[in-house]
């Protein structure tokens, strides 16, 4: 928790700090012509592959581009990467997802993050508190950004490292949405004592009824928040959103901010599969 500034109380809104990940590229690839014929190339392939999501081979991505095989290898490699498409076990490319869909694991976060900053500054704007939005990486999560409310006593914490997922409210719902199994193998890689596995399956049990769970001291001292899972439209918790503020007053209104949290995570998660319903109607 930390006093908010003059600087900050002038600010008109939330504040939204974002993590972006930066992709390394070769030597290659940073020699691939950039100008405005070779981003219109790209976006040919993008549209080529939207009339034709049966997929293809190399050789007939290039002839049908009329471009060489090694600029269309180029392209097919970053658009692979980037999530657009994929390559199957016969070699061939196919399409996975058009510019502004969100992939089904949820993996493009500058995309993921643009379409969930509204509703979660609008969450911010009704709790009065810190809002994230937060993705599960392996056995940890991480924060992708941040809103902060604007009030001069508020909880604010470093998105840049991870947090281990059974002790944060959104890593819970998170573990929540998988299967038992992964659970266990979870609880197992992380190496909790019988007592934090205890303690994280009463967690699960709890996120599974009631579509959010209440974290009453978190990992910071002084700390609560509640969270939510986002599902993709493949069904699939694809991120969470969390809520946070300083313990006591947050557990004063806990009941409130819960219900904001789920029912903001609900309305994301409708927005997703009404995107990827009319996206997928223009292919």
């Amino acid at each position: 928790m930390r006093a908010g500034t003059s600087e900050q109380n002038q600010f008109d809104g939330p504040r939204q700090i974002h993590y972006f990940d930066y992709v390394q590229y070769t030597e290659q690839r940073r020699r691939m012509d950039v100008s405005g014929r070779g981003v219109e190339r790209v976006l040919d392939m993008i549209e080529w592959f939207a009339a034709s999501p049966e997929g293809a081979s190399l050789s007939e991505i290039a002839a049908a581009l009329a471009m060489p095989k090694s600029s269309a290898l180029l392209m097919l490699q970053s658009l692979t990467e980037r999530g657009y498409i994929h390559r199957l076990g016969s070699g061939e490319y196919q399409l996975l997802r058009l510019p502004g869909e969100i992939s089904p694991d949820g993996r493009n976060y500058g995309a993921l993050i643009a379409l969930v900053s509204p509703y979660l500054a609008d969450a911010v704007q009704q709790t009065g508190e810190t809002g994230f939005v937060a993705v599960l990486e392996g056995p940890s999560i991480r924060y992708l950004n941040k809103v902060l409310p604007k009030r001069e006593i508020l909880y604010d914490r470093d998105i840049g490292p991870t947090r281990p997922a059974h002790k944060v409210a959104s890593g819970v719902v998170l573990l929540a949405a998988g299967s038992d199994a992964e659970i266990e193998a979870y609880a197992v890689s992380a190496s909790l004592s019988e007592a934090e596995r205890s303690k994280l399956l009463n967690a699960v049990e709890s996120a599974r009824k009631s579509g959010f769970y209440v974290n009453p001291m978190g990992i910071v001292e002084g700390a609560a928040g509640a969270a939510a899972p986002i599902m993709g439209a493949n069904g699939k918790a694809i991120a969470a959103l969390n809520i946070s503020g300083p313990q006591v007053r947050f557990v004063k209104n806990s009941d409130r901010i819960s219900e904001v949290v789920r029912e903001t995570a609900v309305t994301i998660s409708e927005e997703l599969a009404r995107r990827s319903r009319r996206l997928s109607k223009g292919r």
